[in-house]
């Protein structure tokens, strides 16, 4: 079947239009909000003050929003001063959390969570091995 080019527009337009409308935002911004994105994130993994790997990035319509744990309030701020910096960057919307290191002692458990008690019980179920065939 073979169709006419004004039908192929308006269906492309149609296409267009719904793609537009689902996503908020036109193709153009789709793509200045990822450049965004992309330079905000290289700003920060690129700074040694600021612990880039544990904050996210998300911009839309050139709002940036920041999220993630940081260190300090120093870090924070240094993260938030380094995005406004960014070319395309109209506002910056900080939720970044402040979870200061832990302990030596409990270095890699995640805040909240306690190294396990020696009296703990155990939650493991006991091994059970099937009986070998005998012949």
């Amino acid at each position: 079947m073979q169709l006419s080019r004004w039908t192929l527009a308006l269906l492309s337009a149609v296409l267009a239009v719904t793609l537009t409308a689902a996503c908020g935002k036109t193709i153009s911004e789709a793509i200045d909000d990822t450049t965004i994105t992309t330079r905000v994130k290289t700003a920060l993994l690129n700074d040694p003050n600021v612990g880039g790997l544990r904050i996210d990035v998300d911009t839309f319509r050139s709002v940036v929003t920041l999220t993630g744990r940081v260190k300090s309030q120093a870090e924070r701020d240094h993260a938030v001063t380094l995005t406004r910096r960014v070319s395309g960057v109209s506002e910056v919307k900080d939720a970044l959390q402040i979870v200061p290191d832990a302990p030596a002692a409990t270095a890699g458990t995640p805040p909240g969570d306690s190294a396990p008690s020696a009296t703990a019980p155990s939650t493991t179920a006991p091994s059970t091995t099937a009986p070998s065939a005998v012949r």
